[in-house]
């Protein structure tokens, strides 16, 4: 498979999941099967065309949610700069919080709105809450993670604990988002991110080792989560868990999705870690027809999916040498 399938499959993929999953956000383990017992969705009870992106819960069918409006808003940041630039991609977050998304988290609201600088926000809030490993960063990063992959492990996984830690000030969010851009960066070269995960985790910072060693270990469920799939770990390990146990990128991201809770997030995950192994072509035409990205406070721009392979190629050919 060429590399522009998995980059695209990444960016595409972690897309889809996401607008996908959004309408059976917070509902319960088993909705979207139980909705959609089989592949082509012919249920009796989707939308008229039988397909899955049937929209609800104030989305509509393929539309994609804050998850991949920060995932665009990060790769323009990146292409325009020229590489990781903070303070210009915390001013775009910011630009976008103000300009009433239709969904934002808790905690990343909290840090664009708060008034503080860039390098001061995220810090502060944990400080003050002591909760700060969401799954923030996770969500975000298919777009970094193409266009650090070419640099090495090492520049990708820094670039993911320095994008990370914009909006989320706990160092376990960090190392989530670091071994996310890692096991892409795997994929991308056509490497079993799977098999690779020993050596993953020995570059993370120690005291994060035991922690993300059990939540991807081959024998974890995401029944075994001490947290909501909303934090950071169980989120990681859950994407993990659904590539690990299916064949295909389509079974990935059903499986995510009917894990239940914080389903448009994990199905992102899911998503971009699918994409990258499976590859584009892969990845359901019924299910990228009607996949349109919103920027709120962006002039109106919806990207759709002509737009998301234009970006993704940008990204593997702008993050060489970087």
């Amino acid at each position: 498979m060429e590399r522009t399938q998995r980059t695209a499959g990444a960016v595409v993929g972690s897309a889809v999941g996401d607008a996908l999953g959004a309408p059976f956000e917070f509902g319960p383990a088993g909705a979207f099967s139980a909705r959609f017992p089989h592949p082509d969705g012919a249920s009796g009870d989707g939308d008229a065309d039988g397909n899955e992106m049937c929209g609800g819960g104030g989305w509509e069918p393929g539309e994609a949610t804050d998850d991949t409006q920060m995932a665009v808003l990060t790769a323009e940041s990146l292409l325009e700069r020229g590489g990781l630039d903070p303070a210009d991609l915390f001013d775009r977050f910011r630009r976008w919080a103000a300009s009433d998304p239709k969904d934002i988290g808790i905690q990343t609201e909290t840090v664009l709105t708060g008034g503080l600088p860039w390098d001061r926000a995220a810090a502060a809030h944990a400080e003050t809450t002591r909760h700060a490993a969401g799954n923030g960063g996770l969500m975000r990063a298919a777009t970094s993670a193409v266009y650090f992959a070419s640099a090495g492990r090492e520049a990708t996984m820094d670039a993911a604990r320095r994008l990370s830690a914009l909006t989320h000030g706990d160092p376990a969010a960090w190392e989530g988002t670091a071994v996310l851009h890692e096991l892409v960066r795997l994929a991308l070269d056509g490497t079993d991110p799977l098999d690779r995960l020993p050596d993953v985790l020995a570059a993370l910072r120690p005291e994060h080792r035991e922690r993300y060693a059990t939540v991807l270990a081959p024998g974890w469920h995401p029944g075994e989560a001490t947290e909501p799939n909303g934090a950071v770990w169980p989120c990681l390990g859950s994407a993990v868990w659904a590539l690990r146990t299916t064949s295909s990128y389509e079974d990935a991201v059903r499986a995510a999705i009917d894990l239940g809770g914080d389903t448009d997030t994990v199905a992102a995950v899911t998503g971009t870690l699918a994409g990258a192994v499976h590859g584009l072509s892969a990845i359901p035409a019924r299910w990228t027809g009607p996949l349109h990205v919103p920027l709120p406070g962006f002039g109106g721009r919806v990207l759709r999916l002509p737009d998301l392979l234009t970006l993704a190629e940008r990204l593997a050919a702008g993050g060489r040498g970087c």
